[in-house]
């Protein structure tokens, strides 16, 4: 079976540019697609707690799993190095289009993988560390720094992943889990619900 994975993080990014760049691939490469999951749900967000998880156990050997990029799986190193050694030990082969890279129970493929979750992790410390560089540049300059008023940078993640969160608490999380998960406070969790409409207390 051949299946096709795509994952956007917000309302804002298109899923139809990822399942054109499949589509094309698997013409390319004589595939016929089967299946296709598709979510809107961060990186971020644990692949246990997205639909990635339950396609990784449905998964058989032989089966064939098709990204457009590494980072659509995570966006964490240990996630992704999990995801890659998962699929090699079930024998399913994974395609990441944009990059070229083949996946299989190969050393060819469990060394590339070790190598793109190692850059990875790098390559996000030092987006880090720039992004503080700059920061305190402009402290520095006199620059008002902080976010303007109205932004709501917490409530517009609860926003983005609302369809995830919602399924995780029809799931029995609480919000007191659900909240640890996304990295925001009870109270600014319950509030999402409220403006919602979609408060029920847990």
């Amino acid at each position: 079976m051949v299946i096709a994975y795509l994952r956007v993080s917000t309302e804002k990014q298109f899923l139809a540019n990822q399942k054109e760049e499949i589509i094309r691939f698997a013409e390319k490469n004589e595939l016929s697609i089967d299946r296709w999951y598709t979510e809107t749900v961060s990186g971020c967000v644990s692949s246990r707690d997205r639909k990635l998880a339950s396609l990784l156990r449905k998964m058989q050997p032989g089966d064939t799993l098709i990204v457009t990029e590494i980072s659509r799986l995570s966006r964490t190193m240990l996630e992704i190095m999990t995801i890659l050694n998962s699929c090699i030990k079930k024998k399913v082969i994974l395609y990441s289009t944009k990059e070229g890279y083949v996946f299989q129970n190969d050393i060819n493929s469990k060394v590339l993988g070790f190598a793109f979750g190692l850059m990875a992790e790098i390559e996000r410390n030092l987006i880090s560390l720039r992004t503080k560089e700059a920061l305190a540049r402009r402290k520095q300059e006199g620059m008002k720094l902080g976010r303007k008023f109205g932004d709501r940078p917490k409530m517009n993640i609860l926003i983005r992943n609302q369809e995830y969160l919602i399924r995780r608490l029809n799931q029995g999380d609480t919000y007191m889990e659900l909240a640890a998960k996304m990295s925001v406070s009870r109270s600014t969790f319950c509030r999402f619900m409220r403006e919602m409409g979609l408060d029920v207390r847990k």
